[in-house]
């Protein structure tokens, strides 16, 4: 059976709802900008273009890269805690989890063709099965590979492509691309825009080899969740209480700050000097991981203390965290694209209108999320998951006794 209730860790339930906040937004302004869904003159031309300009650069010291390390690393908490339940209740853990992962695979491959081609789902998927076959590397093992892949594994393969001449990383994103794409989504094409959609993800991420570079970088931080999955920082929370209030201290202000400077040389020219990109992209290498457990150790304390009832309003949005993160992905399609009752708003919205609808989208996505499973057991797309995962249909609402009060984390 899945996880019972009351063995639930309200703190990943949080860190994975406020993380989830994060990539909504994250995603939505990098695929309505430059080059994807918009050029670079329609953009600037827009009457908020400097207002959308402030918050990009807010957006990229704040958010940009850590909410997807946070998300990715609870990914591998959770890992550890459902192979460490599992054995405990006699299971047959790793072929229960190779299915957990077979279907994840499937989900995510289908919604990377059909719907969405920044799709995380099927990268999970493959790099869980890596993880299963790392889980009984030493603590050593996990924190020295995980450090070095996070932080350098999407460079390094990126560097083996650009010396072998295979990388094909930017085929598909111009801004004749991206007018392309403006016009079938006009005509309301939407088989169009999944083969447009289709030859980009095969050159520029699957033929291009650059799908090992994301692999290594989601990787790297499975590595360092389950490790912290194994030491029980977060699972016993309250018992390192101080040391989570330590690192909050240390880590928040520092990564404000390296990736505040990092913002800076990236994208201000008046500070122009010799190896500025260069430095920019190590200090943010640098800052991800550091902000990433800053806000980690934040949070963790935030549920500790007066936060407390504040913060629990992200668990819901956590638990149905498959569930919400498809249905972002149907507001992308809704507002970027003209194919049905969509709005075609490509190249004609901004940072800022999408930080409105991002905001507006998700706190509906987190009452519904309350009210969901104030009557029953699992989210839609969580029910689904693990019907297929556990062979059997298991009783969707609230009050049945093979039903009630069962998720996973």
């Amino acid at each position: 059976m899945p996880t019972a209730a009351h063995e639930r860790v309200e703190a990943l339930d949080v860190l994975r709802g406020m993380a989830l906040f994060g990539v909504f937004l994250m995603n939505f302004t990098a695929f309505a900008g430059d080059a994807v869904m918009a050029t670079e003159l329609q953009l600037l031309s827009l009457p908020t273009a400097g207002l959308d300009h402030a918050v990009d650069a807010v957006l990229n010291w704040l958010v940009m890269d850590k909410a997807n390390t946070i998300f990715a690393f609870l990914f591998g908490l959770g890992f550890y805690l459902q192979m460490e339940r599992l054995e405990a209740r006699g299971r047959d853990a790793e072929t229960i989890y190779r299915r957990r992962l077979t279907v994840l695979l499937i989900i995510g491959v289908a919604h990377n063709f059909l719907l969405w081609n920044w799709d995380i789902l099927h990268l999970y998927a493959l790099a869980g099965f890596v993880l299963l076959a790392f889980r009984r590397a030493s603590d050593r093992t996990l924190v020295v590979v995980g450090l070095v892949l996070a932080a350098f594994g999407r460079m390094a393969v990126k560097a083996l492509l650009d010396f072998t001449g295979s990388d094909a990383g930017d085929v598909g994103y111009s801004d004749s691309e991206a007018l392309a794409r403006q016009a079938l989504s006009e005509q309301g094409d939407y088989l169009g825009l999944v083969r447009h959609f289709f030859d980009i993800t095969m050159i520029n991420y699957v033929l291009s080899g650059f799908l090992l570079g994301w692999l290594a970088y989601a990787l790297g931080r499975f590595f360092i969740g389950a490790w912290v999955g194994r030491r029980g920082w977060i699972t016993h929370a309250a018992r390192y209480a101080s040391g989570w209030r330590r690192l909050m201290r240390l880590a928040l202000p520092l990564g404000l700050v390296l990736e505040g400077a990092a913002v800076l040389m990236a994208g201000e020219n008046w500070l122009e000097f010799e190896h500025q990109p260069l430095i920019a992209a190590c200090l943010h290498l640098l800052a991800v991981p550091v902000l990433a457990a800053g806000y980690v150790a934040a949070i963790v304390t935030g549920l500790q203390g007066g936060a407390a009832r504040l913060l629990g309003w992200f668990a819901p949005a956590g638990r149905l965290a498959l569930t919400n993160y498809l249905a972002q992905s149907l507001v992308f399609a809704f507002v970027l694209f003209g194919v049905g009752p969509g709005l075609a708003l490509a190249g004609k919205i901004g940072t800022t209108a999408i930080l409105g609808i991002v905001v507006v989208t998700y706190a509906a996505q987190v009452l519904f999320s309350r009210w969901w499973l104030g009557r029953f057991a699992y989210g839609p797309m969580e029910w689904v998951w693990r019907a297929l995962t556990y062979g059997y249909s298991p009783p969707l609402r609230l009050g049945n006794p093979r039903g009630a009060n069962h998720e996973t984390n």
